[in-house]
């Protein structure tokens, strides 16, 4: 940790007050970033997806749930995993707190994952999640999305993720899409992001942030574990993740993501 000045209450208040302007503009800056963000053009999508759930197939159009917006997080689980990644993990331990409210402000919220539903249902239910999780298996769009990659990409060493060539070559990555259906049945890419464009979603980064230690991790949620695998006690942060077949390329490993 960094060694901290001893100072007076008078001598903290201007400090912490100096603090509070950079914290205001980049309030102010994170709400500019967000108007823009509304005023990105849209993509019509043709495509007629179809998706696996526990209700059956339903289109790209059905998982709007009778709302106008649909956010689809990018859940990394392929096929023949025996668990979601741990990341991706963290990020849908969220997800559910959220729902309460989104759901009642026109927002509906996806988890999609490329892998057969039999496969990631009993990892779902082992984790206690309540929101959606489709499979878009035997359909293009995980790939489409820039989410998911054909062997052949990989091999060559860089695939097509967050708007580059990136030279972190995985058969999954994760990333979040929002979609918009208009009164006329017609569905609307409206925005993607990837990477650590999805730590907005991650309410207990911001926590760590308020706090002395920080995050305290050697390389991107390295100490993040599925929530029921902590055990008693803090994580060790030099310890590996329990080895399983979802380790390979997971959305916390390293650096390549920033």
């Amino acid at each position: 940790m960094t060694v901290h000045a001893i100072v007076s209450p008078e001598e903290w208040r201007i400090a912490r007050k100096e603090l509070l302007a950079k914290e205001k503009e980049l309030t102010r800056l994170s709400d500019e970033l967000s108007r823009q963000r509304r005023q990105l053009p849209w993509v019509k999508v043709e495509t007629p997806y179809v998706f696996e759930g526990p209700t059956g197939r339903q289109t790209l159009a059905d998982l709007f749930d009778g709302r106008s917006q649909l956010i689809v997080y990018h859940f990394m689980f392929a096929p023949g995993w025996l668990e979601g990644c741990p990341g991706c993990s963290f990020v849908a331990d969220h997800i559910d707190g959220a729902n309460l409210h989104l759901a009642h402000h026109d927002v509906s919220v996806v988890a999609v994952s490329r892998a057969p539903l039999a496969e990631f249902t009993p990892f779902k239910a082992r984790m206690g999640w309540q929101f959606k999780w489709v499979s878009s298996s035997g359909s293009d769009f995980n790939y489409d999305y820039h989410v998911s990659f054909r062997k052949e990409e990989v091999a060559k060493g860089q695939v097509n993720y967050n708007y580059e060539l990136s030279d972190h070559a995985a058969e999954e990555l994760h990333g979040l899409s929002v979609f918009f259906k208009d009164e006329t049945g017609a569905v609307f890419h409206t925005y993607s992001t990837y990477a650590r464009g999805c730590d907005i979603l991650l309410g207990a980064h911001n926590y760590l942030d308020l706090t002395p230690k920080g995050r305290n991790e050697t390389s991107t949620m390295s100490w993040v574990r599925h929530h029921d695998r902590y055990g008693d006690g803090l994580v060790q942060l030099n310890g590996l993740a329990p080895a399983t077949q979802s380790s390979e390329a997971c959305c916390r490993s390293g650096e390549a993501h920033t």
